[in-house]
């Protein structure tokens, strides 16, 4: 998904592994250094596949299929489309 192969990627990790937080709308995975790698599900929808973490200079490879990813809520950016 992420086509910039330069990256210095510490690991590869399947979305299943990491945890969800639906308040933040953010998925979280175990750093070495003690924190956590972060990726918002909305860089995920944008296809954006490398999670950070903020204390360290570490990345890891989310892999994810873009159509098992929880939908967006209905409102007023998401209408829910009705077939007629």
């Amino acid at each position: 998904m992420s086509d910039d192969d330069n990256l210095s990627i510490y690991d590869e990790i399947e979305i299943e592994d990491m945890t969800f937080d639906e308040a933040m709308q953010t998925y979280f995975y175990p750093c070495p250094c003690g924190d956590r790698f972060q990726i918002a599900l909305d860089d995920l929808r944008d296809e954006q596949d490398i999670a950070v973490c903020p204390s360290c200079s570490l990345m890891i490879r989310v892999i994810f299929d873009l159509d098992d990813l929880p939908k967006p809520p209905p409102g007023p950016g998401n209408p829910i489309l009705v077939a007629a």
